[in-house]
This record gives structure tokens, C-alpha cells and sequence, in this order.
């Protein structure tokens, strides 16, 4: 056998690997165990296929050994043992495993326990507790010696005999610890399509990983400035502050600089993160007014225009990229309505910098990220601006102070030559016409597959945010369920935020890089799980969280 370190397990995701599967299920219980007629195909497709997890191990391509668990009743042991749970321990919940087969030259332990191991650590995190089989008679001392207990009469006939047998699946996982502890695995991450943090490049994490200088050392001050030049010029901006801290942090330094003009002004709301300056108005105590719209839909700029020229409102605060719901506020509105009614407008741009072309001429603060399309580490915000920021003396806390930053070259207090040594080489690397249509033309092809795939987008298409796909799931495909399944296929999505999960919402960001290849793939593997789950929702309410992993044997 080939070493060792070639083998590879993982649950299965992929036509390959299934026909695959179809082709060992023959080999194994036609010819070599004689429990289902021959065919001409050599393929044996299970009947609950559909229901099946696959365990499987690889050598290179070529599948070496597979094992799959089922946890919808009933179960092909409830048609051989009449009142299964009579045997078995009180207060469990069930899977049980099927269709344990090994390549002959395989067969030396590590692969059996490997692929078992791995399908048990599967069920057990999502709640189930007890495993039950039919183990071929030819192998009960194996399958005693790993703690499997007989229980029941022997079933099947002939060459084909079956010993019904269960093992709990807590005593096996720590129990294999010394077995196969090792058993490698292959990553399954194609892609991250999360809003951040996004994947850095080699060269980010290599300029990460320098020794750390002091923020006083010439040639980090020289380096500093370089940065913040790189940065005004992607944005056309004046000058920007470049600080340690989120967005958040970023944010609440806008709120101090609107606080000291002493000047009313409108907040724009139309999702949570158009919400989260409206809490950092109201918490900065700041003079203002609300102008709400339900998540997802577009602003009417006349209102915009109306409300803040009628009360001459001295600015605007607004997001430019919602992140919640993938909508793209009309920056260049909102430019010429604070020309026209003498406003001042504020941004937050943590979503849209790095993402599409950002004209910032005209926008007196705005708002960034390192950790996301600036493909950076998280870690560093930035507040861009023209003038002068006022002097704020005691009127704000002092690391939030903007005049501060203007009137020390930036750096006013201790900073973080790594994370700006990271930052310097990502914006470097970047030819950003280049991404942005790169961006613009894969989120055109992507939303429009998803509707075809009858996704529904939050986002208006006219107003659709190109980095940020925002999609609304039926209540019963639920979006937890459906982040987890795509991350074990390799897929990060955004599932896990409280707004996202109160809305049954999942999302899509285009905000680093892909692999070419994985959108087709990606929107293959969503809508079986969709379908799927959808299925079995309405069947089995009660095991819904915990049947999503089912839905990916019908991926391509």
C-alpha cells in the first residue's frame, strides 16, 4: 500500500467522489459479498442515497474506503429487528452506519478507522450520541475490539449474515484518540466568501511577520506616510487618520467630529449597519434626526434632499455599502445634496473602499477597514477628511481625537508597525481597476444564477451592492443549518451574525479572492442544500438542524 501520508478523508461532496462510492458499493456487497444481484453497469446505487453522509478516504483519486450514516427512521435495522429500540440504551439519539467497505489492500486498520472515526466526530457534533450497524459476521472481532456491542439475533442469510451491534459514539471518538490520530484530512476551504477577514497573500503575511519597530523610527514614519498617501490617493482624498482599532472605533471618531460643530444633522438608516450609526448618534448625544427605510430598500433622495434643506441640517451620516442587505447607496445623490443644502457628508465606506471605484471629493469624513477589500489584516480603521479637524481640547476622549492625528504626522500615539507594514503590502499588490471589474463582472454572473436558481437577492438589482449578495432564505432551509454545510464543502460564507440569523439570511462577499472555478460550484452545492433541506424540513421538523450534510450527495 501506498504510504500512509497520501491518504486523505473527508465526507463527500462531489460527483466524482459519489460514483465512486456507486462503484465500491458493488464490488463490495455484489461480488465480494453476494447481497444484491450483478448488473451490467458494475455501479450499486443505495436506496437511501439521497439520505446518506459518506465518510470516505482517498489515495490521490482513487477511493480506497467508505462508510455512510443515516439518522431518518426508519432505519433498514427497523425492518430487520422489530422493535429496535428495545434493544438499545434508553435516552439516545440514533444514526445509524452503513456500508463500511475497504479496498482489499487497504484493509491494515487505519483506513476502517479513519473513516469511521471521521463519520462518527460528523454526527456527534451535531447532537446524535449512538451509532448502530449491521456488521458483516466476517469482521465481529474487529468490530467488538473497537467497542461495537452485539445485540438482537444474527439477520441476513447464507454468505450474507449480519450481526446487529451499537457503540456510543462519546466512547469511540476517545477511545480511537490513540488508534488513528493522525488520519490526515484534505482541506475542504475553496473559498471565503465572508465579508471579513479575507484571505491575505503570501506576501501580507511575510510583511505581517517582520520584527516589530518603533512608531518613532524614521523609516516607519516614512513608511506611515507613504500608506496614508496610497490610501488618499485609491479614494481621492485629502488626508486620512489611519488608527488602531475597527471600524466602530472609526465611526465614533466621525461622531466626536460631528459633536464639536454643534450642528444638527440626518442619520440614513436602511439596514443594521445604517442602525449602528443611528446608536452612535444617539449614544455621542448628538442633534439629530432618523431616516429610516425597511432593510433593503432604496432611499428616495428627493426625501433625503427635502428633510435636510428644510431644517438645514448641517450633515448627513449614511452608510455607502450596507453590508446587512448588499444595497448600494447612491453616493453621487447624496454629494450633490449636501452641496446644495450646505451639508457637511459623512460616510461609512467600510464596505465599498476596495470594492468599486470611491470618489471621496466632496465628502468631508469617511470611514475604512484593513480586514476587508483592502485585503489586510483586521485591525486598523482609517477616517478620511479634508480640512483641518478642530482642536478638540478636553471635548473628546483623546485617542479619538482627529486633530490630534492631523497635527502629529499621523501618529500620536503607539502604533502597530506590523499591521501597517501588512496594510502597505496588500494596497501595493492591487491593481484596482482590475478588481473592481473583476468583482463587478463575477457578482453580474452570480446574482443573476442565483435567481435563476430561484434565490431570492435582497438587494434591488439597480442598487445591488457588486461585492455583497445578500440572500433571504424560506423560513424552512434555515441559514444556520445551511453556513455549516457550505463550510464543510469548502465554502465560507456569512451565516453567523445576529441580523443575519434573525432574518434567515445568508451572504455572499466578493470582498478578497477566489479560485475561478468555485461559483459554479458554490451555487451547484447551495441550491441542493436548499432543495434538500426544504425536503426534509417539512418531513422531519423535529431533525431538521441536523440533516443539511444529506443534501450535498446531490451537489456536482
Amino acid at each position: 500500500m501506498d504510504s500512509a501520508t497520501s491518504l486523505q478523508f473527508r465526507i463527500a461532496t462531489q460527483d466524482w467522489e459519489f460514483e465512486a462510492v456507486h462503484r465500491l458499493n458493488y464490488k463490495t456487497f455484489v461480488e465480494e459479498i453476494p447481497q444484491h444481484e450483478r448488473n451490467p453497469e458494475e455501479r450499486l446505487v443505495d436506496r437511501f442515497h439521497a439520505e446518506n453522509v459518506y465518510a470516505i478516504c482517498c489515495d490521490g483519486d482513487q477511493l480506497v474506503g467508505m462508510v455512510c450514516g443515516r439518522v431518518e427512521r426508519p432505519f433498514s435495522l427497523d425492518a430487520k429487528l422489530p422493535n429496535l429500540d428495545s434493544y438499545l440504551p434508553s435516552g439516545r439519539r440514533l444514526v445509524e452506519i452503513r456500508l463500511l467497505a475497504v479496498e482489499r489492500k487497504y484493509r491494515t486498520g487505519q483506513v476502517f478507522c479513519g473513516i469511521v472515526r471521521l463519520l462518527a466526530a460528523h454526527f456527534r457534533e451535531r447532537g446524535y450520541d449512538l451509532a448502530v450497524i449491521s456488521g458483516t459476521t466476517r469482521q465481529s472481532r474487529l468490530y467488538q475490539h473497537l467497542g461495537f456491542l452485539p445485540f438482537g439475533p444474527l439477520t441476513g442469510s447464507g454468505e450474507a449474515r449480519f450481526q446487529p451491534m451499537y457503540l456510543t459514539l462519546e466512547t469511540f471518538l476517545e477511545w480511537s484518540k490513540p488508534v488513528a490520530p493522525e488520519a490526515p484530512t484534505q482541506q475542504r476551504t475553496v473559498a471565503n466568501f465572508l465579508p471579513g477577514p479575507v484571505d491575505v497573500r503570501e506576501e501580507v503575511r511575510q510583511a505581517f511577520g517582520r520584527n516589530p519597530i518603533s512608531h518613532r523610527a524614521d523609516a516607519f514614519m516614512a513608511d506611515f506616510r507613504s500608506t496614508r498617501r496610497h490610501l488618499c490617493k485609491l479614494v481621492n482624498a485629502q488626508s486620512v487618520a489611519i488608527l488602531l482599532g475597527s471600524g466602530t472605533l472609526a465611526n465614533d471618531t466621525v461622531a466626536g467630529q460631528l459633536r464639536l460643530k454643534q450642528r444638527p444633522g440626518l442619520v440614513l438608516s436602511n439596514g443594521e449597519f445604517g442602525e449602528r450609526l443611528t446608536d452612535q448618534a444617539r449614544r455621542w448625544d448628538l442633534a439629530h434626526e432618523v431616516l429610516r427605510k425597511d432593510w433593503g430598500e432604496v432611499f428616495d433622495y428627493r426625501e433625503v434632499e427635502e428633510r435636510v434643506c428644510r431644517a438645514r441640517l448641517g450633515w448627513i451620516w449614511a452608510v455607502h455599502s450596507e453590508t446587512s442587505t448588499g444595497v448600494l447607496n447612491d453616493l453621487a445623490a447624496l454629494k450633490r445634496i449636501a452641496a446644495r443644502c450646505d451639508a457637511q457628508l459623512c460616510l461609512d465606506c467600510i464596505s465599498s473602499i476596495g470594492t468599486v471605484a470611491v470618489d471621496l471629493q466632496g465628502v468631508h469624513l469617511a470611514t475604512c477597514v484593513s480586514g476587508k477589500a483592502l485585503a489586510a489584516y483586521p485591525g486598523l480603521s482609517m477616517v478620511f477628511y479634508t480640512g483641518q479637524p478642530p482642536s478638540a481640547g478636553t471635548g473628546l476622549p483623546r485617542y479619538m481625537d482627529l486633530g490630534a492625528y492631523a497635527g502629529t504626522s499621523g501618529i500620536p500615539f503607539t502604533h502597530s508597525s506590523n499591521l501597517v507594514y501588512a496594510l502597505q503590502a496588500a494596497l501595493s499588490r492591487i491593481d484596482w481597476k482590475l478588481k473592481f471589474a473583476h468583482i463587478a463582472e463575477t457578482s453580474a454572473r452570480l446574482r443573476a444564477e442565483l435567481r435563476r436558481l430561484q434565490f431570492h437577492i435582497v438587494a434591488p438589482e439597480a442598487h445591488a451592492a457588486p461585492a455583497v449578495i445578500t440572500i433571504a432564505l424560506p423560513q424552512d432551509v434555515p441559514a444556520r443549518g445551511v453556513g455549516r454545510e457550505l463550510k464543510r464543502a469548502g465554502f465560507l460564507v456569512a451565516f453567523q451574525s445576529d441580523y443575519l440569523m434573525e432574518r434567515n439570511w445568508i451572504q455572499i462577499c466578493l470582498m478578497g479572492e477566489w479560485p475561478r472555478d468555485s461559483i459554479a460550484h458554490l451555487t451547484s452545492i447551495l441550491a441542493s442544500v436548499r432543495d434538500q433541506v426544504s425536503r426534509t424540513s417539512r418531513d422531519h421538523a423535529q431533525t431538521a438542524p441536523v440533516r443539511y450534510a444529506n443534501s450535498l450527495s446531490a451537489a456536482s
